[in-house]
């Protein structure tokens, strides 16, 4: 560990999509670690405001805009990054979107491209740009953010279902292709997480509450925890993985609402401690 007792300290980090919400909370993560981490977003103003807050925070930070789903504006970010801090060798492609649902007979070739576009063709570009620098440095860490949509599906949702599954399926053949040359690549895999809290009406709150096997709904600074685990060296053998982070969602057969054996049944806790 450094002399500072920061593990992160030497280390250059960029975190997509960061202006807000789960790659923000990343972000200052990774700072508060000793990273200095570049923070890419395609709402320019929210991408300075998270650099100044890591700044007041006492890290250092870059703030960046760029539509990662284009290649000229991820080759400008690469070389903001470079001139500011040097090489990169941590990779968070957190940037996407989940906003427009639509049926598949109601949808367009451009409604599909969106999707993959700005979920998955964003990663490749982002990937292809910084991965030499990681061979050259003999190290690196890419860290992809998928959704259960991966693995389940959505109504509504199929591009972007199908944006996150392609996202998985890259992050295991770049894991493959990658580490003979010291570079992990992993997935993390949010739940239900409110990136804005206050924007949920109580009812719509209780009841996403009431489908988390935890209890609740999650939050960004849920993920930053796990992106920090995948990024540092305890997880120096972790590649090719994704890292589930729901309360428990997505191990449910049934959820709550349609549950045959309910959690109200369940033992209570009196009865639990008083047999032990």
């Amino acid at each position: 560990m450094p002399e500072t007792g920061k593990p992160f300290e030497g280390r250059v980090a960029v975190v997509t999509g960061s202006a807000r919400g789960i790659g923000a909370a990343i972000a200052m993560r990774f700072a508060r670690e000793g990273a200095r981490v570049v923070v890419a977003d395609i709402d320019a103003d929210g991408a300075h405001t998270t650099a100044q807050k890591i700044v007041s925070e006492g890290g250092e930070a870059l703030g960046v805009h760029a539509d990662v789903s284009k290649a000229g504006d991820v080759d400008q970010l690469a070389r903001a990054a470079n001139e500011a801090f040097g090489v990169v060798d941590t990779l968070v492609n957190n940037a996407g979107d989940v906003t427009i649902s639509r049926h598949f007979l109601d949808s367009d070739e451009e409604w599909w491209d969106h999707f993959i576009d700005t979920n998955l063709k964003s990663q490749y570009l982002c990937i292809r740009r910084f991965a030499p620098q990681m061979v050259e440095a003999g190290r690196g860490c890419i860290i992809n953010m998928s959704s259960g949509g991966a693995t389940r599906s959505h109504r509504g949702m199929v591009a972007y279902d199908a944006s996150k599954g392609g996202i998985e399926a890259l992050t295991r053949g770049l894991a493959l292709e990658l580490a003979p040359y010291g570079i992990r690549v992993n997935t993390l895999v949010p739940g239900l997480i409110a990136t804005n809290p206050s924007h949920l009406l109580p009812e719509a709150r209780a009841l996403r509450d009431a489908t988390v096997p935890l209890g609740r709904g999650g939050l960004a600074e849920d993920l930053a925890g796990p992106a920090y685990f995948l990024a540092s060296d305890d997880a120096a053998y972790v590649t090719g993985a994704s890292l589930v982070v729901d309360g428990g969602v997505l191990v449910q057969q049934r959820s709550p609402q349609v549950e045959t054996f309910p959690v109200s049944i369940f033992p209570s806790v009196e009865s639990v401690v008083g047999k032990s």
